[in-house]
């Protein structure tokens, strides 16, 4: 847990402030001006400490609780859809469960690295 011991100022105002900046391009000062509308005068500088301290805090404290572990059994997915008239490829690595662990999207098929992939689960399905 996150410890706020000590602050001059309620969890709930650094917690909002440090997600307005890592989520908005804001800069400092926008948020202080942002916060001294809602009533809460708070200096840029002030909000560079928080955003230093609890940033890489709350990205860990996500990581450890929220973020799902993928197991070792995965496949990859090729499909080709349309995106704004155009049309692209898209490859998904999915686990077992079918959810999405990564993906890429590309204008151009990678014919080197499908035939690389389709040798490699041709010779592993025949070893077996």
């Amino acid at each position: 847990m996150i410890s706020f011991k000590g602050k001059h100022f309620m969890k709930d105002v650094i917690l909002l402030v440090v997600r307005w900046y890592l989520s908005y391009s804001l800069s400092y000062r926008d948020i202080e001006e942002m916060m001294l509308e809602r009533g809460t005068k708070v200096d840029h500088s002030t909000l560079n400490r928080w955003v230093i301290e609890y940033a890489p805090l709350l990205e860990n404290e996500f990581r450890k609780n929220y973020k799902k572990k993928t197991g070792r059994s995965w496949h990859m997915d090729e499909t080709y859809i349309k995106i704004k008239g155009t049309w692209n490829y898209l490859y998904r690595a999915i686990d077992k469960a079918g959810d999405t662990i990564d993906f890429m999207l590309s204008r151009h098929l990678f014919i080197r690295f499908c035939w690389d992939c389709m040798r490699f689960f041709i010779t592993k399905t025949i070893d077996v």
